[in-house]
């Protein structure tokens, strides 16, 4: 008497079909990242994988998308800044704009009287968050304005 077929088994007992031998279909993405890869990586996951680079003294600003009539200046302001890209942090959309302020604190100064007024704005001073960037080191970039 054959033995009765387990009724929560699925497959069958024997196969009915041999196979295919062939990898998935993603076997020969590149180990490495692209240029265009590592470009998008945000600071401080790019810090944590390659070490902090050997960049001049930078003042970043960060600010989510709002709703206002300064949202598309502010965006080409970040956008002619000398860093721009887009993160999503937690779902939300944040726009992270370094500058170098050594030749340009005047594009500084414009962005973050466009973005000052908007909850969750971040300075960060060399990718870090300081005590005191918005009241001390802004106002000793502004001097450098002429």
């Amino acid at each position: 008497m054959t033995e009765a077929k387990r009724p929560d088994r699925v497959l069958p007992e024997a196969p009915d079909q041999r196979p295919l031998e062939r990898f998935w279909p993603y076997a020969d993405l590149p180990e490495q990242p692209t240029d265009e890869e590592l470009a998008q990586l945000h600071p401080e996951l790019r810090n944590v994988l390659f070490g902090a680079p050997a960049l001049p003294f930078s003042i970043t600003i960060v600010f989510p998308k709002f709703d206002g009539p300064e949202y598309e200046r502010a965006l080409t302001l970040a956008r002619a800044s000398d860093e721009y890209i887009e993160t999503h942090v937690g779902g939300t959309l944040r726009h992270r704009a370094r500058f170098m302020p050594g030749d340009r604190p005047l594009r500084l100064r414009e962005l973050y009287e466009a973005v000052s007024g908007v909850s969750d704005t971040e300075v960060l001073i060399d990718d870090r968050p300081l005590p005191f960037a918005r009241e001390l080191w802004l106002p000793l970039v502004w001097f450098l304005i002429r």
